[in-house]
């Protein structure tokens, strides 16, 4: 209990520390540009004007442990502390695992006996990481968002956003009368509106085990229910992507950003969709620029109709009075 004491006292020091230095950074101005805007670096070892970028102060703090490691197997036995919490695992990985080597302490082999014995032990402990029906459908679903992310090149931090998304939306009854899937589908896509990670309802359809019209569906219910804040889709997040997969240059993806700015002022965005509406401008951009793309191959890229691309395409060679 002391130990615990001790260890709250230090963690409540090193917090009061962090916030004079904090406050000690605000009443500061920078000596190059006189501005007030002084931000600590992620690592809290410096101290960088917001303006300018001039380094004010330099701290030789090293919070990091004080041994050193040169490839991953060195760096995983000189760890003393676990892998972090997560909210992508129904129980935030904080349970046990048996391992599966039937090896001892020692490394030798294990006897017959001992290897039938581990191996019942493994079994009950995958049952009961799960005590109840609650648990298990939150297993499935995260389960399901890691497939999904994973097959969409989703980053981390966003799977992580989705699933909290998916543990208010089960906390506040949200589930009951719909698919486990869907949900979870429709989760992930808020979690990728939330962050600015471009992904459309047609690509998350593509990797999800339920149709677009449910994942659209459950979305909207689910934004609606959680308050979750979504502003609309910027069409300028699709370019860089698109772009790449259709091999084309800078020179391109700006002009293509050009178009949509110009246009999106003038209020030709208002209803349309931002796949369709950048793809447009994408192949708007390619023919300016000579380096020309069929609509067909936009649309494959985008996941949009060629239909779509001739009308949005009209309307911004019209908008920036192009002929």
């Amino acid at each position: 209990m002391d130990r615990l004491t001790r260890q709250r006292t230090r963690d409540s020091e090193t917090t009061q520390e962090r916030e004079n230095e904090q406050d000690t950074a605000a009443e500061r101005v920078c000596p190059e540009c006189n501005s007030d805007s002084l931000v600590r670096s992620e690592d809290q070892r410096e101290l960088v004007c917001d303006d300018c970028g001039l380094v004010v102060e330099e701290s030789n703090i090293d919070r990091g442990p004080e041994w050193r490691a040169f490839n991953h197997s060195e760096r995983q036995s000189k760890s003393r502390v676990g892998a972090p919490t997560t909210q992508a695992m129904h129980d935030k990985g904080l349970t046990t695992q048996i391992d599966w080597k039937n090896t001892d302490a020692y490394g030798r082999s294990l006897s017959a006996d001992k290897r039938s014995q581990m191996r019942r032990l493994r079994k009950w402990q995958e049952r009961i990481r799960t005590k109840d029906a609650g648990e298990r459908n939150l297993q499935s679903a995260l389960s399901e968002i890691d497939r999904m992310s994973s097959a969409l090149g989703i980053p981390r931090s966003v799977r992580e956003v989705a699933s909290v998304v998916y543990r208010r939306a089960l906390s506040e009854d949200l589930i009951r009368g719909r698919s486990i899937e869907g949900v979870a589908t429709g989760c992930l896509y808020a979690a990728c509106r939330q962050e600015g990670i471009p992904r459309s309802l047609e690509e998350v359809a593509e990797v999800s085990r339920v149709e677009r019209k449910e994942i659209g569906r459950t979305y909207r219910y689910v934004a609606q229910e959680l308050s979750l804040e979504l502003k609309p889709v910027d069409p300028q997040e699709y370019v860089p992507r698109f772009c790449s997969e259709l091999d084309l240059s800078e020179e391109v993806t700006a002009k293509t950003r050009e178009i949509i700015q110009v246009t999106a002022e003038k209020g030709l965005l208002s209803g349309k969709s931002p796949t369709g509406y950048a793809a447009a401008a994408i192949y708007a951009a390619s023919l300016l620029c000579n380096e020309k793309k069929t609509q067909r191959e936009v649309a494959e890229v985008a996941q949009v109709t060629e239909v779509t691309i001739r009308n949005r395409y009209q309307e911004q060679i019209e908008a920036m009075g192009i002929h």
